[in-house]
């Protein structure tokens, strides 16, 4: 789908969901995760979506394919990649070969219990976003770029303290 394309579907559904707020709010699909063999997680969803995880050989894992920890920062670069082209495709702004780097510090002392005081998720987080700004404004590009950001509902979960419910069903 080109930039008009995107532009235009978002705009009708803007305009959709303006005239049916009701609508706009929902339950997101689920994701569930079974673990396959010693630390490698099989996650599917809906419309038969999947993807596996596995630890490093460090912990026990086979280090076959990504950790969970690496998913959750492919997710976020990926989001943010896909905000910032909505909202170039809206405003008409060129980013073309732009790319968006997530990278986090973490600590394993907290993931593996020696340290109580020691958080198991990451300490920080950074989002780099390169792009060639050639003839264009730098200034309201970097603006754009960070609305756009700002928009990201991975980046919006990652910011604000969310509420989370743990169940846990014993048959």
């Amino acid at each position: 789908m080109g930039e008009a394309d995107i532009a235009a579907a978002i705009a009708n559904a803007r305009d959709y969901l303006k005239a049916h707020p009701k609508e706009a709010r929902y339950r997101d699909s689920p994701a569930t995760a079974s673990v396959e063999d010693g630390l490698r997680v099989r996650v599917t969803g809906p419309d038969g979506a999947s993807l596996v995880t596995d630890m490093v050989t460090a912990v026990g894992g086979g280090g076959a394919a990504p950790s969970p920890g690496w998913i959750f920062r492919a997710a976020y670069a990926s989001c943010v990649a896909t905000l910032i082209a909505m909202r170039a495709a809206e405003d008409g702004f060129p980013v073309h070969g732009f790319e968006v780097t997530v990278d986090s510090e973490s600590d394993d002392r907290g993931i593996l219990g020696i340290d109580a005081d020691t958080t198991s998720g990451p300490l920080d987080v950074r989002v780099q976003v390169r792009v060639s700004a050639a003839g264009e404004d730098a200034s309201g590009l970097r603006v754009a770029i960070e609305q756009a950001v700002a928009r990201c509902p991975v980046h919006d979960a990652v910011i604000r303290a969310v509420p989370v419910d743990v169940e846990v069903h014993i048959s």
